[in-house]
């Protein structure tokens, strides 16, 4: 990879796609997303499934029972974050976890209000809602966000006993555990072309496109340093609006970032050794 070949910062409407993991218990796994997160199955077979919200596919699960858990020097996902469009849907959320599994935290982060959960394979989940815009606090170097309490009593009393996420259900982010803050700074700021929303150090940093929080967390809290080769994250999609996308894939040729032709998109492999499937929206 070489310095800064960034073109500008990627277009404002740029998003997160699906999210694919790889799991043990495809059946276990796949009655999780749906009964708890509330999302609806797309597609089954023997091995593979995909779930989402409204016409859109959130979330792929492949059966690997073969494959190792995952290690405790592992890079890969932190968490997925399933965006809910209102307080009322995070509600509903909070009562089907309450209901069904068990929660893990729960936190007023400025910008958003959030419930944190594990699968039963112990992928990190956060299902969020986010404010208005305009109500986030900002620096001169971002979004500014924080980890406070949530009251939960308030929130239950939103609540509508829906069993389904709605919609307009999306991915608003993922968040990685990464070796090294620099390097992938380096890959998701410099190469790629988010924008650093707000860094803590050289123990995280949140990045986005269109002003946005983040799109994708990045932090070294637990030490990781070897690349995935287990269950769990196994890629998540980049979907770049489709006027935009040949001028980065030509960032990416420059940056001499190898390169894998798809169907309507690329995949790539970040300095973590966690693939990125970059999609035409």
């Amino acid at each position: 990879m070489t310095g800064d070949t960034t073109d500008g910062a990627l277009p404002d409407d740029t998003e997160i796609g699906r999210v694919a993991l790889r799991v043990a218990d495809l059946d276990a796994c796949l009655a999780f997303y749906r009964d708890v997160v509330g999302l609806s199955v797309r597609s089954r077979d023997d091995d593979h499934a995909t779930l989402g919200a409204g016409d859109r596919a959130l979330l792929e699960l492949t059966a690997d029972p073969d494959a190792p858990a995952r290690g405790r020097s592992e890079t890969g996902l932190f968490h997925t974050a399933f965006l809910v469009p209102s307080r009322q849907a995070l509600a509903d959320a909070l009562a089907r976890i309450e209901r069904q599994a068990e929660l893990d935290g729960a936190s007023d982060h400025l910008v958003s209000e959030a419930l944190y959960l594990s699968d039963p394979e112990g992928n990190g989940i956060e299902i969020y809602r986010d404010r208005d815009r305009e109500a986030w606090p900002r620096t001169e170097t971002g979004v500014e966000m924080a980890t406070r309490p949530l009251n939960l009593d308030a929130l239950r009393s939103a609540a509508t006993s829906t069993d389904r996420a709605p919609p307009a259900t999306t991915v608003g982010h993922v968040h990685l555990e990464v070796s090294s803050i620099e390097r992938a700074r380096k890959f998701y700021v410099d190469v790629l072309g988010f924008e650093p929303m707000q860094t803590y150090g050289e123990s995280a940093l949140f990045v986005a496109a269109g002003g946005y929080h983040h799109h994708v967390g990045l932090n070294v809290w637990n030490g990781r340093t070897d690349p995935p080769s287990g269950r769990g994250l196994d890629r998540f999609a980049i979907r770049v609006p489709r006027a935009a996308f040949e001028t980065f894939r030509s960032r990416l040729e420059r940056a001499d970032i190898a390169t894998e032709s798809r169907d309507d998109g690329v995949t790539i492999t970040d300095p973590n050794g966690i693939t990125v499937r970059i999609e035409r929206a």
